[in-house]
């Protein structure tokens, strides 16, 4: 069941599932959605607490002006820890997807007592902006689309589930479900608390667009040796977004890091993977 509890500086929007005596797991996305229902709930059937919430600007947390936030990058790593005090959680295994994997990243780093494992799914090791030399940068075919003016109403439901639609089949591998992801962008949509201004809420909430205009403060990178926690990347083998060189340098400088490819999957956690990542998790968060 959902509930808002103080975390950080802010009011955040927060729901787990499962027994709280039970090993606790974090999972940090964009807004809860990007943990799935279905897979919180397959999670806790196997004995892990799971615990995910809303960033802020997203879902039913608190809300201002996503294109302009008043907080950085590291408040919302103080916001993680935050959510682990709110439930009386001294430490957690942390799963960061996407944008999640930054936060997830710099909870290690930044407050590595409170991180008993670490998985990294579909992230890179290198904040909004520019990829490292040494990294590849989002598909040019990609960006192209996102770069193009949308015809999007993104105060209108259906125009917005139908652009969304098609970004998540660029994002997604070749075996791309389209109900399971118009199903999610529904719920996403649905649930999304829209403030002064809808359309920017929807962008943020859809997208991740908070993102871009952060402040990501330093650089990270260079710091990935220092983590300590067991650390488990997982990347998708077609992924457009963050392709997959940025999951093999994750995994080749967090030390003793275990790299698992999904073939014939893009910047996505389809229900399709589940059977290979579930049983890959239970394992690394097994003391």
């Amino acid at each position: 069941m959902e509930k808002l509890i103080k975390a950080g500086g802010a009011e955040l929007c927060a729901e787990t599932f499962g027994d709280p005596s039970d090993p606790p797991i974090l999972l940090i996305g964009n807004t809860m959605l990007t943990w799935p229902d279905d897979l919180c709930e397959r999670l806790a059937a196997l004995r892990r607490f799971a615990v995910r919430y809303d960033l802020r600007d997203t879902g039913r947390s608190e809300t201002a002006d996503p294109e302009a936030p008043r907080y950085t990058l590291r408040d919302l790593v103080a916001d993680a820890a935050g959510v682990l005090d709110a439930f009386g959680l001294p430490s957690a295994h942390v799963a960061g997807f996407g944008v999640g994997g930054w936060i997830a990243q710099l909870l290690a780093l930044d407050h590595p007592a409170r991180v008993a494992t670490l998985t990294l799914i579909a992230t890179r090791p290198t904040a909004p902006g520019p990829a490292d030399a040494d990294l590849p940068d989002h598909a040019p075919e990609l960006m192209a689309r996102f770069m193009e003016r949308p015809k999007v109403d993104w105060t209108d439901r259906e125009s917005v589930v139908a652009f969304q639609v098609e970004n998540a089949r660029h994002m997604s591998g070749p075996s791309f479900d389209e109900a399971e992801a118009r199903a999610n962008i529904e719920r996403i949509f649905d649930r999304t608390v829209t403030g002064a201004d809808p359309g920017k809420a929807h962008r943020a909430n859809q997208m991740g667009t908070v993102f871009a205009a952060l402040d990501s403060g330093d650089r990270w990178r260079e710091r990935l040796p220092e983590i300590a926690a067991p650390t488990l990347v997982v990347h998708g083998e077609d992924d457009p977004f963050f392709p997959l060189g940025n999951g093999r340098a994750l995994a080749a400088e967090i030390p003793s890091a275990e790299l698992l490819v999904l073939p014939g999957t893009g910047s996505e956690l389809p229900r399709r993977t589940w059977d290979t990542v579930v049983p890959a998790l239970l394992r690394h968060t097994t003391a």
